[in-house]
């Protein structure tokens, strides 16, 4: 089966190679440290200190094996990449919900980047997947789960 190919901004893959160095370099010593710690306790098999010690560093190597693969099948997109005629990936998006005539701003990332709250949304999420492809001036309409949201695209940046 295909490795599912991970979509990255310049800053997103700047990211996930910081976390990996930071886990592979200092969390690892970490936890390694307190297994070590724990060990020293004595009977390991009531030992909650060395249980949760282990748990984190399955936890963390799992983590790792995500990120590696992650970064494998990463694709890059530059800003260069970017049309301002369509909406993309990498596209900043202003979009005014007719029903409210409020306007919200989306940038459209990969899902390894999305963060709602910082308004980065991904290509794959319902209201990316509703923009992908359309031109400013489109009217789109976005299935919610409370109905159907209509929004027109205002504007298309880098």
């Amino acid at each position: 089966m295909a490795e599912k190919e991970v979509i990255l901004t310049p800053e997103g893959l700047r990211r996930l190679e910081d976390e990996l160095e930071h886990l592979k370099s200092v969390k690892r010593r970490e936890v390694a440290e307190r297994i070590k710690v724990a060990i020293g306790y004595g009977d390991i098999s009531e030992n909650s200190e060395y249980e949760d010690a282990k748990n984190e560093q399955a936890f963390i190597e799992g983590r790792i094996i995500t990120l590696e693969k992650m970064l494998r099948n990463a694709r890059i997109i530059n800003n260069d990449d970017v049309d301002i005629n369509t909406v993309s990936v990498g596209s900043i998006v202003t979009l005014k919900d007719l029903e409210f005539g409020d306007l919200v701003e989306y940038n459209i990332v990969g899902t390894a980047e999305s963060d709602p709250l910082q308004n980065k949304i991904s290509n794959e999420s319902p209201v990316g997947k509703a923009i992908l492809g359309k031109q400013k001036g489109a009217t789109v309409d976005v299935n919610v789960p409370a109905g159907v949201i209509q929004y027109q695209i205002v504007d298309i940046k880098k």
